[in-house]
């Protein structure tokens, strides 16, 4: 029994020890980030959010919709090291005339969105040599699968329930993760949450925001075990009303930029409030 006890201390000794030793690395590359990634550390808390969502240096990660300039994507490659490799993921092409306002011209850099990112992102990585690759939901590559330690969705999945019941494109993205990720693997969510109150119609994903309990339900039926939850980028002060949408918070303001007191409020109001819930893939499929 003392033997497995020393046994168990240095295990706990050692594990915490990688824990700060991942925390102080985050937090140089933090410390190296432009002002204008850094100004947003207070309200993405991207160092409690990472380690809640236990991402570590070596791992392949799939980075659901990291944008042209990728906020997340700055931290990830050097945090990933040489040993780790990002996978950029974004939504399928066929998606964006759906939503009525992008212009043909950046619809259609949409063909070639896979390349121009991917040659962007190494092109921002400099001598960072993690690994960079990327896709579109509804056509990942076959040698992708089984090969994610992680996938993280932030603010990425309101569009997806949005355009679910005509399109399916939350059953098509929900499944190549799961492919993707390696048994045990985890599924990192954060979303725009929508108030338990209001309908289900208005929390469809068209304004925003969707229902923790909604998501919770989906991605379970999708196979993904529920796992943990973390009050880290929740603000109460978020509280909408049946007109509004999550675009009139910082940082868009897109709908109350043109009012000044509006403004005012939503700039005191802050970001949205967001559930952080992580998920796990299965290590072994359920018998049945």
């Amino acid at each position: 029994m003392k033997r497995i006890a020393v046994l168990l201390m240095t295990f706990l000794f050692a594990t915490q020890a990688q824990a700060w030793e991942h925390t102080e690395r985050l937090a140089k590359i933090m410390a190296a980030q432009d002002e204008a990634v850094q100004v947003r550390f207070a309200v993405r808390n991207p160092l409690r959010t990472m380690a809640f969502f236990g991402i570590e240096p070596g791992m392949t990660v799939i980075e659901g919709l990291p944008g042209d300039a990728g906020w997340y994507t700055g931290l990830l490659v050097p945090f990933l090291g040489a040993d780790g490799a990002l996978v950029g993921a974004d939504y399928a092409e066929r998606m964006f005339p759906w939503f009525g306002f992008f212009s043909d011209e950046f619809i259609a850099s949409k063909a070639t969105w896979v390349e121009d990112w991917t040659a962007a992102t190494r092109e921002r990585a400099g001598e960072v040599s993690t690994g960079i690759s990327a896709f579109q939901f509804g056509s990942m590559p076959e040698d992708m699968e089984g090969k994610a330690d992680a996938a993280l969705m932030i603010r990425a999945f309101h569009n997806l329930f949005r355009f679910e019941a005509e399109h399916g494109v939350l059953s098509e993205a929900l499944d190549e993760i799961y492919r993707a990720l390696k048994p045990g693997g985890v599924l990192g969510v954060i979303q725009h949450q929508a108030p338990d109150h209001m309908p289900a119609g208005w929390a469809n994903g068209s304004r925003g925001y969707v229902k923790k309990a909604t998501m919770i339900e989906r991605l379970q039926a999708a196979g993904f075990v529920f796992e943990a939850e973390s009050a880290v980028n929740q603000n109460p002060k978020d509280q909408p009303g049946p007109d509004d949408f999550v675009w009139r918070l910082p940082p868009s303001l897109a709908t109350s930029g043109e009012d000044p007191a509006l403004r005012a409020r939503m700039l005191e109001v802050g970001e949205s409030n967001r559930m952080t819930l992580r998920f796990r893939k299965p290590e072994q499929a359920s018998e049945e």
